[in-house]
C-alpha cells in the first residue's frame, strides 16, 4: 500500500484522457490539481495498484473520500458507487445539458454522494458550454 509511485500517478492520468473519471470535468479547465484516487480506499483493503487508481477532480476526490457506497436516492438501497476501472460510465450515466442524470441505481448514487450536481458545479459546467467546451 501507499502512495502511487509516479509512473501510475502519470499512466493513471493518461488512461483518463484529461478528464475525471467520476465526472469527467475536464482538467485543462481545472482551478484545482486533479488527485489520484483510490477506487476502494485504503482503509477498506485497497490497494495501489492500477486497476485501484482513478484520476480525479478536486472536487470529486474531496467528496468521495473513503466512501464505496450510499443509498440510491430513488430506492433507498444501500448501493456501490461507480468504479472507474470495472464500469462503463456510459451505462451509468447520460448527460441532459449541464445535468449529469444516472442511468442505474450506481450511477444515481454516484452522483449523490460526490454531489455531481452541486449548484458551484453546474455553474462551472454552463460557463464551459458557453465557451464551447463539451462535457
Amino acid at each position: 500500500m501507499g502512495r502511487p509511485s509516479r509512473a501510475q500517478v502519470e499512466s493513471t492520468a493518461r488512461r483518463a484522457v484529461g478528464r475525471c473519471e467520476y465526472c469527467h470535468f475536464p482538467k485543462n479547465a481545472a482551478e484545482s490539481p486533479f488527485h489520484i484516487d483510490h477506487i476502494i480506499a485504503e482503509k477498506h483493503r485497497g490497494l495501489t495498484t492500477a486497476d485501484n487508481l482513478a484520476w480525479a477532480c478536486f472536487s470529486r476526490s474531496l467528496r468521495k473520500g473513503p466512501n464505496i457506497a450510499g443509498r440510491d436516492p430513488a430506492s433507498g438501497e444501500l448501493t456501490r458507487l461507480v468504479h472507474p476501472r470495472n464500469d462503463v460510465w456510459d451505462e451509468h450515466f447520460l448527460w441532459d445539458h449541464i445535468w449529469l442524470r444516472g442511468k442505474t441505481a450506481i450511477g444515481r448514487t454516484t452522483i449523490a454522494v460526490l454531489d455531481i450536481n452541486h449548484p458551484d458545479a453546474l455553474a462551472v459546467r454552463e460557463a464551459l458550454l458557453d465557451e464551447g467546451i463539451q462535457m
